[in-house]
């Protein structure tokens, strides 16, 4: 699975975003879909669900370590104390990256996924090459993604089912104890919660 693009504007994603736009237009044209309640879909998913959430638990989780405590040992319980819930967010675990383990996620057998806290799942997550390579060789797909987890670190790899689904809580960047929690999410990604990005 070539990886040697940004994973962020992914032409794959790209050309499925036209598709998704003309299907859009062509049913609203035959009255099948009214745009109102599309934007008020499209709406949801991009301000009150999505990485900005994910964003925001992380950076309480790097502000507070009693939220953190908690985030770790029931992250569910945590996340929905910070108003994040809803469908695909039902059972979530939350895994932290430290020196001595890096933890990416995928799922192997469909696209399962974080919704509340990260949005609808980015292209190549669904993609059988990703669910079937970062399985048997991560620190090779981690490198197509621009990581290098160094070789004293281990690669664990949560795989995501329809009854628990994974949260990865990255490494606080070195220099940032002075930042507010607003400033701290601004550094993380999608990418750093899903385990293929540091922050």
């Amino acid at each position: 699975m070539p990886h040697d693009h940004d994973h962020d504007h992914d032409p794959l994603e790209q050309g499925i975003a036209l598709r998704v736009r003309a299907l859009e237009e062509l049913m609203i044209a035959k009255g099948l879909v009214d745009p109102e309640a599309l934007d008020a879909i499209v709406e949801y998913y991009e301000r009150e669900t999505g990485p900005r959430n994910g964003a925001a638990v992380v950076a309480k989780a790097w502000s507070d370590t009693h939220f953190r405590t908690w985030l770790l040992k029931d992250g569910t319980a945590a996340i929905n104390s910070m108003g994040f819930s809803g469908f695909q967010g039902e059972h979530i675990h939350v895994v932290e990256n430290t020196d001595e383990v890096h933890n990416v996620v995928v799922c192997t057998l469909c696209s399962c996924y974080p919704w509340p806290v990260l949005g609808l799942p980015p292209t190549w997550y669904k993609s059988a090459a990703y669910r079937s390579r970062v399985i048997r060789e991560p620190r090779a797909v981690l490198t197509e993604f621009g990581l290098d987890v160094p070789a004293q670190t281990h690669v664990q790899v949560w795989d995501s089912t329809a009854e628990i689904r994974y949260f990865v809580l990255p490494r606080r960047p070195e220099g940032t104890h002075d930042l507010s929690c607003d400033e701290l999410a601004a550094l993380v990604t999608r990418n750093g919660m899903i385990g293929t990005a540091a922050v």
